[in-house]
């Protein structure tokens, strides 16, 4: 075994959270192009889940996680910009929540000075997300209106706090008091309860005075997307970005004739992160926000890898707030 053994968290097959296990790994050197991490956080989020169910299929055993920061241990040849020392950070590649990974400085960015590297990892997914949200899905400016599903979430919070400082203004959903309260704390206009409510479209309307939303982020799917449609206005977009209650069956694509030449796409980070430079726009301004303090991550717990388990069910059991990170 090298000196960079460590514990890291193994889908076994494909299944529920019992299929998950820690294993001693040796992650080996960093090849061409690569550098080798010494990780101080893994994000915990809903593509995990997909991957280790076979929604997305990627065929086991493999380590699981997909974004996390920590500290440059050694390089690989041919790499620049990096260094031994370095703090570094990355949204998504698969295998990540583990001690020791092996990364593609393709994948990674610098982690500025005065952000904490367990807020690094816990923004980088959710945090260049919601960027791309508010900045190509919709461009959200001075008088636009959108609607944010699960506002106390991990997405949630930062599409908020970002849809504010564009200039728009909020209507947001939550579920119970206290996650409404988060969801007003952060800057929403409009919070509704979802589970107070019997007609969730009939209240966003209300709320905007019967002109509907410009946008709809929707990262609940099937149980909020026709709500979503219908909280549009005309020539309104549904941007559905994720599907925590399940996936949205097949719809009657004329619906969005009659709901006012309506647009919906469903968005995924990676085909946002196409270059080099798209990846530092987004990392830059989403870290450079936190650095400020101009922008706010809420770290909802913080499990060990041997309650990643437990991680995962809160998070599909929708039990807590913001973000959630497994430390290996």
């Amino acid at each position: 075994m090298s000196a960079h053994t460590g514990p890291a968290l193994v889908v076994t097959a494909h299944g529920g959270p019992e299929v998950l296990a820690v294993e001693d790994r040796d992650v080996g050197e960093p090849g061409v192009g690569e550098v080798l991490v010494e990780v101080a956080a893994t994000g915990v989020n809903f593509i995990d889940v997909y991957q280790r169910e076979g929604v997305y299929p990627v065929p086991t055993p493999f380590v699981a996680g997909n974004e996390g920061a920590g500290t440059v241990v050694a390089v690989g040849a041919g790499v620049a910009g990096f260094a031994a020392g370095d703090r570094v950070a990355w949204p998504q590649d698969l295998g990540s929540a583990a001690a020791f990974t092996v990364k593609p400085t393709s994948v990674l960015v610098a982690v500025p000075d005065g952000v904490e590297l367990e807020v690094a990892a816990a923004v980088m997914l959710q945090g260049l997300t919601a960027h791309y949200l508010v900045t190509s899905t919709h461009d959200v400016r001075e008088g636009t209106v959108a609607l944010v599903h699960a506002a106390a979430g991990g997405v949630g919070q930062l599409l908020v706090q970002m849809v504010r400082r564009r200039g728009g203004s909020v209507v947001a959903t939550a579920g119970g008091p206290e996650k409404c309260e988060t969801a007003r704390s952060l800057g929403a206009e409009h919070v509704i309860d979802y589970r107070a409510v019997d007609d969730l479209a009939a209240a966003v309307r209300e709320a905007t005075g019967g002109r509907g939303v410009d946008v709809a982020y929707d990262g609940v799917g099937k149980d909020t997307f026709d709500a979503s449609l219908a909280s549009l206005r005309p020539r309104g977009t549904l941007a559905l970005f994720g599907a925590a209650s399940g996936q949205v069956p097949p719809f009657e694509i004329q619906r969005l004739n009659q709901g006012g030449s309506l647009f919906l796409t469903r968005p995924t980070l990676g085909h946002h992160l196409a270059t080099r430079e798209e990846l530092e726009w987004r990392a830059g301004e989403v870290l450079g926000a936190v650095a400020d303090g101009s922008l706010h991550v809420a770290v909802g717990g913080r499990y060990p890898l041997a309650d990643a388990a437990r991680a995962y069910d809160d998070l599909e059991g929708r039990r807590t707030q913001g973000k959630l990170l497994l430390l290996p």
